[in-house]
C-alpha cells in the first residue's frame, strides 16, 4: 500500500475460509484507505474444492486437518465446503468480488449455483465456536 496510490488489489489465497491472517494488517487498512479486494483461488489452490493441493503443493498435515475440522461442520450443516468457500470472503466490506479460478464451464456453472447455496448463519458461529475463524472475521448474513 505504501508504493502507490491504489483502486484495488488482487489477493490470492491469502483470505479464505480456511486463512484469514489479512485481517490483522492488509484488510482493515484497505477499508480505512477505500481500497477494494478480490480475492483469487478462494479454494487455496484446491483443498477448500475437494483436492489435496495447499499453495500449488500436497497440504501438510496440519492443514489437512484444519480443512477436514472445517468440512465437518460444514456437513453438519448439509452445507457443501466449496459453497461456503465461495460464500465467506464476499461477507468482508473490502472485498468487491472473488476470482475461484474454474478449470471448465462445468466448474464456473457449479461455482455460480454454489454462490447461492443457502448457508445457515449457525454454520458461521459453529466455525467461529470451533476457532475456526478469526475472531474478527465478517460472515455472512
Amino acid at each position: 500500500m505504501e508504493w502507490g496510490d491504489w483502486d484495488a488489489f488482487l489477493l490470492a489465497s491469502r483470505y479464505t475460509l480456511l486463512e484469514q491472517d489479512p485481517l490483522n494488517d492488509l484488510m482493515p487498512k484497505c477499508v480505512r484507505a477505500g481500497i477494494s479486494i478480490v480475492v483469487g483461488a478462494v479454494h487455496n489452490t484446491g483443498i477448500l474444492a475437494g483436492r489435496d493441493s495447499w499453495n500449488y503443493q500436497p497440504a501438510p498435515p496440519e492443514i489437512a486437518a484444519r480443512v477436514d475440522a472445517i468440512r465437518a461442520v460444514c456437513d453438519n450443516h448439509a452445507v457443501p465446503l466449496i459453497a461456503a468457500a465461495l460464500q465467506f470472503p464476499l461477507a468482508h466490506p473490502a472485498v468487491s468480488a472473488v476470482l475461484p479460478g474454474p478449470r471448465n464451464v462445468e466448474e464456473m456453472e457449479e461455482n455460480s449455483e454454489l454462490m447461492r447455496y443457502p448457508i445457515p448463519s449457525a454454520l458461521w458461529a459453529d466455525l467461529r465456536d470451533a476457532k475456526l475463524l478469526h475472531a474478527d472475521a465478517p460472515t455472512p448474513t
